[in-house]
């Protein structure tokens, strides 16, 4: 379950944080890495996508129905054996937690996965939440007979301290489960890959002091279905450049550069904007000349007129009337990995994940033929265009100026470079800390099934 997502080359949407462990592994992500993806648009209710394609909108109820699940976890089954026949390794991310007793009959991305796909698992505990002793015997203790059998072994992740003074608790949960501890992973600071939905505070901090003699202060209106946020870690790479997320309008008043998000519940989330009285402090901020960038779903919020019969059925709804523009909702999702060559004849690439079609009736291009500005107002469908360093830069360099800040422009910042850094950080962490030999055999042979836990001290 994510907001946020990406287009794969095959126009498929996944998660972005299995399109990020692709990537780890040098490779294109494609849907069968993600078969079964929700993308909530209300407390209760979410669009199904399978196998990269919307196929229905369901609400919990609906979509925890046995039969669905059953069908579901056969297409996730097929997917890893599909991917299982092409590559030597293929690791599974469960979701959520496999103590979810309640789902555990419609499960079909925790042991419900395993136990269908013969295949064992590792129970992931973060220390530094507290209490992962009892977490990870905890859960075990819940799970029946035969899911018990599957767990292999554990790993900490995030340990703060010194590890001798945790070596005593390590011995008691191999005593007291009869499963070993596979690694410990300290608690590492500044790494940050993308996240399935959480805001990824290390991807945001700043890039470093400014060049210049000001910072550039970007806010994004962090509204409450906001998809895809990742859009604006690029710009945090920079130095002197300071992203915050705002969900009050007065958090609005010394911003230099105003961005409204991607949504997955676009009017949903426009009527939460103005009932906070954020429209109003959007439009102070136009009035002082000052930038605002709307991306996909804030572009779409930017217009005249939203008329959308799909995604919340409320008919032809007022927009900001901050760009000349209209959109029109489909039932069938865009989905597609655009670029552009633009008039300097660099090449910019994005993605593009939406239901609403955009129609310009006046302004100018945002870039190339794509999107719509209007003095500093702009907006784009595209998601990832600040990804693109040139691009970025320009953009950055241009908000300076009629913001009127003495901002200096890093000339070779890098983003996917720093991504891939990050990525190689993680990396190493875990070869360095995790016992390699007991993940090999794993790889290769499974494991035996292991007793029931025995919940004795002596």
């Amino acid at each position: 379950m994510s907001l946020n997502s990406f287009v794969t080359l095959a126009g498929e949407e996944i998660g972005r944080a299995q399109a990020a462990q692709a990537q780890a592994c040098g490779i294109e992500p494609e849907a069968l890495m993600n078969p079964v993806l929700l993308k909530p648009g209300s407390e209760t209710g979410s669009q199904l996508i399978v196998l990269g394609k919307a196929v229905a909108e369901t609400d919990a109820a609906s979509y925890w129905n046995s039969d669905r699940a059953r069908a579901l976890l056969g297409v996730v089954v097929e997917s890893y054996r599909e991917l299982a026949r092409r590559f030597d390794v293929v690791v599974c991310e469960g979701a959520g937690s496999p103590a979810e007793i309640n789902l555990r009959q419609t499960d079909i991305v925790n042991l419900g996965f395993a136990r269908a796909a013969k295949v064992p698992a590792l129970l992931v505990g973060d220390i530094d939440r507290g209490g992962v002793f009892a977490s990870l015997v905890g859960t075990l203790a819940v799970l029946d007979p035969d899911d018990q059998a599957l767990i292999a072994g554990f790993i900490i992740n995030k340990f703060r301290g010194e590890p001798a003074l945790l070596q005593p608790g390590l011995d008691m949960l191999e005593k007291l489960t009869g499963r070993p501890v596979l690694g410990v992973l300290p608690f590492t600071d500044g790494i940050g890959v993308d996240a399935e939905d959480a805001i990824d505070w290390a991807l945001l901090q700043s890039g470093g002091p400014p060049l210049g003699d000001d910072v550039l202060r970007v806010t994004v209106v962090a509204v409450p279905r906001m998809s895809n946020h990742t859009d604006v870690d690029a710009m945090a790479s920079e130095p002197g450049v300071v992203v915050r997320f705002a969900r009050h309008a007065a958090e609005l008043a010394d911003a230099d550069l105003v961005i409204l998000p991607g949504s997955r519940a676009t009017v949903r989330d426009l009527a939460w904007l103005r009932e906070r009285q954020i429209d109003k402090a959007v439009a102070r901020h136009v009035a002082r000349g000052l930038p605002v960038l709307g991306i996909c779903g804030g572009y779409q919020m930017l217009g005249t007129l939203i008329d959308d019969d799909v995604e919340s059925s409320y008919g032809e709804v007022p927009g900001l009337g901050l760009l000349p523009v209209r959109t029109v909702f489909g039932t069938e999702k865009v989905l597609a990995r655009p670029s552009k060559t633009l008039a300097d004849g660099v090449i910019v690439h994005g993605y593009e994940i939406h239901h609403g079609t955009v129609i310009r009736d006046e302004g100018e291009p945002f870039f190339a033929d794509e999107g719509c500005r209007v003095d500093a107002v702009a907006g784009t469908v595209w998601h990832g265009l600040l990804e693109n360093d040139s691009f970025r830069r320009e953009y950055l360099t241009y908000v300076a100026r009629v913001a009127g800040r003495s901002f200096t422009g890093a000339p070779d910042v890098s983003f996917s470079a720093i991504r891939e850094a990050k990525l190689d950080r993680l990396a190493d962490l875990v070869a360095g800390y995790l016992d390699g030999d007991q993940v090999h055999d794993l790889l290769a042979s499974g494991s035996d099934p292991l007793p029931p836990l025995r919940l004795t001290l002596g």
